[in-house]
């Protein structure tokens, strides 16, 4: 098998983004987007999501975060595209359902080819330290747009903001793992593509 890498190089005069993707990568991170959660979230994605998972970003952030989650979110969709290439052979489909603490979120993945995004995880208060919570959604609009996916998030129980963001986090990383996993052999639709 070849290997599922990507790498993309994204500048606007909002922001430069920097992702380094290995969906078979174990688990490997280095991240630094400036905005301390966001770094601590995808440090989960990567790990629990096993994949290598290399992320810069310098943005805006004298402004706010906004610029920086969502571009972060279109390089990183664009990576993943990018990395699964005709899809052969993957699983497609992959869910999770993650505990932290009392938060229970579930999460379901389809590498449709058609990016489609309903999120339904607020969360009780809107800063996690300075990073505010509803800019999550919108990573992961850009990220759902930009990789072409179908990406269902809702949370079943949660008090803390800081756990239910987490276990966002964790199911996508889960879920994405299973749905990239290779046990085929040919693209898994009856059309014959996935795009």
């Amino acid at each position: 098998m070849s290997p599922r890498t990507a790498q993309i190089r994204r500048a606007t005069k909002e922001t430069r983004v920097e992702v380094d993707l290995d969906l078979d990568g174990g688990g490997t991170t280095d991240i630094a987007t400036g905005v301390p959660f966001l770094d601590h979230m995808l440090d989960q994605l990567g790990r629990h999501g096993r994949l290598g998972l290399r992320v810069r970003t310098d943005g805006d952030l004298e402004v706010d975060a906004h610029h920086t989650v969502e571009d972060t979110g279109i390089a990183l969709g664009q990576a993943i595209a990018e990395a699964l290439g005709d899809k052969a052979g993957v699983e497609r489909f992959g869910d999770a359902t993650v505990p932290i603490d009392e938060a229970l979120v579930r999460v379901a993945i389809d590498l449709s080819g058609r990016p489609y995004l309903v999120y339904e995880a607020d969360t009780p208060v809107e800063l996690v330290g300075t990073y505010e919570t509803t800019l999550t959604k919108h990573f992961f609009e850009a990220l759902v747009a930009n990789s072409r996916i179908t990406l269902h998030v809702r949370k079943l129980a949660g008090e803390g903001s800081h756990h239910i963001q987490e276990a966002v986090f964790k199911g996508v990383a889960v879920a994405l793992r299973r749905a990239v996993a290779v046990t085929g052999g040919g693209v898994p639709s009856t059309k014959g593509v996935l795009r």
